[in-house]
């Protein structure tokens, strides 16, 4: 009797406790993400991400940033439900500690909440009971292209008002436009978007554009690596680009009247650039909500014009799609669309996605 009770205790704790740890390597990242010759998984562009199992009631995610002065900031989601964001500081790597409220298999997909030039996030290993990676299915895909709107910038101010802390502490790239119209079509997403960048020049100087710093891995002029454009292949490539082109500038920087000729040319040689990239993906224009006015008459003038071009230059090709938002009055930080705000952009722009789908 007393050897078939301790096999019946053996059984149950080998049942309900596995130990173990997944190494980032082994995690499937989406979005931009690299691993590195440390073997971390690299979170690099703005809610790039990875999806894990694990069993029973905690797991920890163990991430750092390379600056050991900076910090940065993930997301995560447990069991399908949107958590919190949490802090990763460079001076103080504290392990981040998932905890579900039951027992059982549980999913987490952790989301790096700020943006690429912001520097990357490293994720180095996940420790709980049983941890496993998870591939996604393979389904339509959509890259979104733009500037600080589409990163989510300045759209969050739960760490601070605005106007306070640092630059990245208003991000919230989970709930920009992009990801919410992705999750409401079923549908994966790339971010590929950097703070203040045009089609021909910045917000406040002449450069570098999206074009010079599109194929880095990282959207740094200065950046080494390049990016492998054959590891995803978008259904839909949507470009949002011109509101930093209309600009006028910060005062300090000499700033030249827009040029519509050099932005529609350096338009159609941007797309130019994906078209070799991705030869069948549907393309779609859209304007910004924030550029009102006759700016706003003007930008969706080049985009109709860049779009006559470019259906005659790939005639075989879909016809480029465009979209033209309704002026929007945004109440995030320095003009920018705050959460509620992204969720309007998301709900005009669905419909509009879901036809091209």
């Amino acid at each position: 009797m007393k050897c078939q009770l301790t096999l019946a205790l053996i059984i149950v704790c080998l049942r309900t406790s596995h130990p173990g740890t997944l190494p980032a390597s082994s995690l499937y990242g989406y979005g931009r993400c690299l691993v590195n010759g440390n073997g971390q998984l690299e979170l690099i562009s703005s809610a790039s991400h990875a999806g894990f199992t694990f069993r029973i009631k905690e797991c920890t995610v163990y991430a750092s940033v390379p600056d050991a002065s900076g910090h940065s900031f993930l997301q995560y989601e447990l069991d399908g439900v949107y958590q919190k964001k949490v802090r990763i500081s460079g001076n103080n790597p504290a392990p981040m500690l998932i905890t579900a409220a039951t027992s059982g298999m549980h999913t987490v997909w952790i989301y790096k909440n700020t943006e690429a030039t912001s520097g990357p996030v490293f994720i180095d290993r996940i420790t709980g009971d049983d941890p496993k990676p998870i591939k996604k299915a393979k389904g339509p895909l959509i890259e979104f292209i733009g500037n600080s709107i589409t990163c989510g910038a300045q759209a969050d101010t739960s760490v601070s008002p605005c106007g306070i802390g640092a630059y990245e502490d208003h991000h919230d790239a989970y709930y920009a436009y992009g990801p919410r119209v992705a999750r409401a079509l079923d549908a994966e997403f790339i971010l590929s978007s950097v703070s203040g960048i045009g089609v021909y020049r910045t917000w406040n100087t002449d450069g570098p554009a999206m074009p010079q710093v599109y194929e880095k891995a990282d959207f740094l002029n200065t950046g080494t690596r390049m990016w492998d454009f054959t590891k995803a292949e978008p259904t839909i490539v949507s470009i949002a680009l011109g509101t930093n082109d209309l600009s006028d500038g910060d005062g300090k920087h000499q700033r030249s009247p827009f040029d519509s000729a050099v932005f529609v040319d350096s338009y159609i040689k941007f797309v130019q650039l994906i078209r070799s990239k991705y030869p069948s993906a549907q393309l779609a224009l859209l304007s910004s909500p924030m550029v009102h006015g006759d700016k706003g008459i003007l930008l969706q003038n080049c985009l109709t014009a860049i779009k006559a071009k470019i259906d005659v230059q790939y005639p075989s090709a879909r016809p480029v799609a465009l979209f033209f938002f309704p002026p929007m009055k945004a109440r995030g930080c320095g003009g920018h669309p705050n959460e509620e705000d992204h969720a309007i952009l998301a709900k005009e722009l669905e419909p509009f996605f879901r036809g091209l789908l």
